[in-house]
């Protein structure tokens, strides 16, 4: 083969050595490079690349062992090739054969292409330029990055691919790096055609040739994911209306977005970061933002109460975890805090509304009902308990017609009512509680719209006017009564005259008359005409408006007197009086006339009580007298008092009587009449069976 055809033929020895020397050159060069690059991402960086990612420069390294092998591996490969040739001009002393220099330039291509294959298989960019920005060589990541052939990009300026850096900003960049030879920095590059910007973390370091900086080497590691995340981060750190925060185990805060600066009152971010944590508690104890040493750094969501700037209490929901260093200790807490502040004012309010309205349902005099369409109880006041015996929980949800001894006048009014009939209406019913006893109730119903003004039920109002009808039966007793005693006085007064004729004349016939048997007679019808005429002014002395104070009085005559008014119906029931008088009883200070009603209706009560035991019975009335006190007792012979009564006879409108027997107000009145006497009146059992009532009164004072 010619020279001129093989221009391996015309290399020398020399030029092998030339090539080794240049080879290694590239070999050292690469390797400061990976160096360099090496301290670069893992020194400088190595405490903020996440713990999974510091695996990559152990990797680097790993690729860099593997590259100076090869290297070495090529070195001998060169050696060899040195020594064949050298062996060979020393034996034969001939220069070699074409084919031995062909052999010999396969081997170095080969090992050339080696090395190329073995940058390109690096993920990360990497390229040689002159000063002047031209390239000298690049890996197979710059060619997928600009889409061009590696023929293509040799020898073309950096400028011709790239719209970012401007060549100003990289020209005024030169200046410090001929200075140092080495420069370090993350590159934001846009390529041509393209709008889309990409970033690199560079390492650029010089190619020394001679004593002469001749070019830069540089290694480019792509971390534009990883910067558009930390864009998107920042945007939405920046932007989101919840407060985040980043703090210290100690809740000392290290960073918060422009949302929490505003939530907490401050002007910058600066000012809230200088706040200690302690300020920013509202309540005593450890700092809200921080943790205790054993947490365990997992997610936590409470609520908490920061202080603002202005003093006043921010009630925030915080969500917050960990953050752990590669050695697993927590450095820092990470979190947001969403201002609920405004939301707990409004619940509040509403509670205490809801606590307002259920406080006047709860003392709202009248039983307050709300039936749904289905006639089913949706609410029930507590007045339920009082009015009809049972609790509220017990008649939710259940219709009218369910309750046992329901009412139909009730559930009629809610029909009328709930379809229309009736706008407003209103019903008296009686209900029986569920001790028993009966009630009397008025009941007023209207129709409950919702908001849209379709009507969702009916509610009901329900008072107990038990006590008002007994009053009106009393009222109407009571003004029955007035006009009966002014009927008693005037045909008490008519009575007097033919009465005092009766007795006139039979006072003279006694004297007149001679006959023994007409005597008697004449006698007779005088004692019966003067018995007629006490009972005249028995009832005169009743039916006597009486006079305003009180005076002394004698109980016996008292008692007396009562007796004598209802002296006919006690025998005409077969009753017995029993009245032992007291001899030597002072006097009682009283009204007579209203002790005559109390004694009229014990003596009432006695008879009506014997005459539901037996056809006839005793009335026993004794007398007696304390240190300061009078007393009178009226003991019956009858059935008794039921224990589980005697603590209620006493009150208002309460009788065991069959309806329209009594009105449940005598022995109220009693107590009444007593109570202004300055006395009492007591109720008991006899040992031997029936009631005994004792009236006791305070003696009158000696002058």
């Amino acid at each position: 083969m010619s020279p001129d055809r093989n221009p391996t033929s015309q290399r020398s020895p020399g030029h092998l050595e030339e090539q080794e020397s240049q080879l290694w050159r590239w070999t050292l060069l690469f390797m400061i490079l990976l160096a360099v690059a090496l301290a670069g991402l893992m020194w400088e960086r190595l405490e903020a690349v996440p713990f999974h990612l510091r695996a990559i420069p152990l990797g680097v390294l790993a690729l860099s062992i593997l590259f100076a092998v090869c290297a070495f591996g090529r070195r001998r490969e060169v050696s060899e090739l040195k020594d064949a040739l050298r062996g060979l001009q020393e034996h034969v002393g001939a220069a070699p054969s074409e084919e031995q220099l062909d052999q010999l330039s396969q081997v170095i291509m080969r090992s050339q292409r080696n090395f190329k294959e073995l940058i390109d298989s690096f993920d990360d960019l990497a390229c040689a330029v002159s000063l002047d920005g031209t390239l000298r060589t690049v890996n197979k990541r710059v060619a997928e990055l600009t889409g061009l052939k590696y023929s293509e990009l040799i020898g073309r300026k950096v400028y011709d691919f790239l719209e970012e850096p401007a060549r100003e900003d990289a020209e005024r960049e030169l200046g410090r790096f001929l200075e140092k030879k080495h420069w370090a920095g993350t590159v934001k590059i846009r390529l041509k055609n393209s709008t889309r910007a990409l970033y690199f973390e560079c390492v650029v370091n010089g190619i020394i040739k001679g004593d002469e900086l001749a070019g830069a080497s540089i290694l480019g590691h792509d971390v534009t994911e990883q910067r558009e995340k930390e864009l998107r981060f920042t945007e939405l750190f920046e932007t989101l209306q919840e407060g985040v925060y980043f703090s210290t185990p100690e809740g000392q805060l290290l960073d918060a977005n422009p949302a929490l600066v505003s939530l907490l009152g401050y002007q910058d971010k600066r000012e809230l970061l200088a706040v200690a944590p302690s300020a920013l508690n509202f309540d005593p104890g450890a700092p809200v933002l921080g943790r205790a040493a054993d947490d365990g750094g997992g997610v936590r969501t409470r609520e908490i109460r920061l202080r603002r700037k202005d003093g006043e209490p921010a009630v925030f929901l915080d969500s917050s975890r960990a953050v752990w260093d590669a050695a697993g200790k927590i450095i820092r807490y990470q979190g947001t805090l969403v201002d609920i502040t405004e939301k707990r004012n409004m619940e509040w309010e509403l509670a205490q509304q809801e606590e307002f309205r259920r406080r006047l349902l709860e003392s709202f005099p009248d039983l307050i009902l709300v039936v749904d369409l289905e006639e089913r109880y949706t609410f029930v006041s507590s007045r339920a308990k009082d009015l009809l015996g049972y609790e509220s929980k017990d008649m939710l949800r259940k219709k009218i017609s369910d309750l046992e001894n329901h009412s139909p006048e009730l559930a009629a009014l809610y029909r009328d009512v709930v379809s229309g009939k009736q706008v407003f209406g209103s019903a008296e019913y009686s209900a029986r509680h569920q001790n028993g006893t009966w009630r009397t109730m008025r009941a007023s119903a209207s129709q409950l719209v919702e908001a849209e003004g379709n009507p969702n039920g009916v509610i009901i109002s329900v008072r107990d006017i038990t006590i008002e009808r007994k009053l009106e039966q009393q009222v109407v007793q009571s003004e029955r009564l007035a006009a009966m005693g002014a009927m008693i006085g005037g045909v008490a007064h008519e009575l007097n005259n033919p009465l005092t004729a009766i007795l006139g004349v039979s006072e003279l016939l006694q004297d007149v008359e001679t006959n023994e048997t007409a005597r008697k007679q004449v006698a007779l019808l005088q004692q019966q005409a003067r018995r007629a005429a006490e009972i005249v002014q028995n009832l005169t002395y009743f039916s006597r408006p009486p006079a305003p104070g009180k005076s002394k009085i004698s109980l016996t005559e008292v008692v007396e007197r009562t007796l004598n008014l209802h002296a006919y119906s006690l025998r005409k029931n077969n009753i017995t009086v029993d009245f032992l008088k007291e001899n030597g009883m002072p006097y009682a200070s009283g009204d007579p006339h209203q002790l005559m009603q109390v004694f009229l209706n014990l003596i009432l009560n006695a008879e009506q009580a014997i005459r539901e035991a037996h056809e006839k019975g005793t009335l026993r009335i004794r007398m007696g007298r304390g240190e300061n006190t009078v007393w009178v007792s009226f003991h019956d012979d009858g059935a008794g008092i039921p224990k589980e009564n005697l603590s209620s006879i006493f009150d208002p409108f309460y009788t065991t009587k069959r309806p329209g027997r009594g009105t449940g107000l005598g022995l109220s009145i009693c107590k009444s009449v007593m109570k202004e006497h300055s006395g009492s009146i007591e109720a008991a059992n006899a040992p031997g069976g029936g009631a005994v009532f004792t009236v006791t009164l305070p003696a009158a004072r000696v002058n």
